[in-house]
């Protein structure tokens, strides 16, 4: 079909603002994406970290940048600083935080005096770093650790806030030291609370007694429960991070509390 010359020119016109806009639509997409980007590259290595008379492995896992970036302190379970944990360390320090993971059990089940010892002594790693926001500290653990959790941030004021994997609310240490319960009262952070309710090591019914004594305690907190799930969902069984829906929406959970609570 014949065009007149102003005919065509008038189609080409609006085929370039066709372009133009569809670029710019494909811009803003691509510029929203990087805006919510997480996962970012990791830097991590094995470092040594003083605390009483001894040196403990630990593992780090930072942001690729100059930061400064809040600061996490990652607690393991009685299964130790496994390959499971080194990853999800690694996968932390992804979303914007320099990650310590003291390897604990290194000589012995510690006491709670030895233990807040080694929590605190991460603590002070961490300050000591340029690339840390000692302003914006959280703490994490699960199992034993998330017994720590509960039990250590009411106690270390340098912590903002805490995310407690299965922990143990009600339970002393093998010392028969005060329970986590026992320091609600002291209770100043936000804590995210993480349990599955077939966990025979500790039983959901005190998770939520728990979470009954910190309400009635006007203290903040938030309880994510999945059902049918056991202890140490994170992990498969050979220790390595789980890549199930549950515990994938689990780490998601502790994630975006920390995007809430530390930046």
């Amino acid at each position: 079909m014949y065009m007149k010359p102003f005919e065509t020119f008038v189609l080409l016109f609006l085929m370039v603002l066709s372009t133009i806009a569809t670029c710019g639509c494909q811009e803003r997409i691509d510029d929203e994406k990087d805006e919510g980007a997480v996962g970012g590259a990791v830097v991590s290595s094995n470092v040594e970290l003083q605390s009483g008379n001894r040196t403990y492995p630990a593992y780090l896992a930072m942001p690729e940048g100059e930061g400064p970036w809040p600061g996490i302190v990652l607690l393991h379970s009685f299964g130790g600083l496994n390959a499971g944990y080194r990853n999800m360390t690694d996968k932390l320090a992804s979303e914007g935080y320099v990650v310590i993971t003291p390897e604990w059990l290194t000589f012995d089940r510690p006491t709670d005096a030895v233990m807040e010892a080694i929590v605190r002594d991460s603590v002070r790693f961490l300050d000591e770093r340029d690339d840390v926001n000692a302003d914006l500290l959280g703490l994490t653990g699960s199992c034993a650790g998330g017994r720590y959790t509960m039990l250590f941030l009411p106690q270390i004021e340098e912590f903002d806030s805490g995310v407690a994997f299965y922990g143990f609310p009600y339970r002393g240490s093998t010392a028969n030291e005060t329970a986590p319960a026992g320091y609600i009262d002291e209770l100043d952070d936000p804590m995210l609370i993480i349990h599955g309710t077939a966990d025979r090591a500790s039983n959901v019914t005190d998770i939520y007694r728990y979470a009954t004594d910190l309400d009635a305690a006007g203290k903040y907190f938030e309880m994510k429960i999945y059902q049918g799930e056991p202890h140490e969902f994170m992990l498969t069984e050979e220790d390595e991070l789980s890549d199930s829906f549950v515990a994938q929406d689990a780490f998601w959970q502790m994630a975006t509390f920390f995007e809430r609570t530390l930046k």
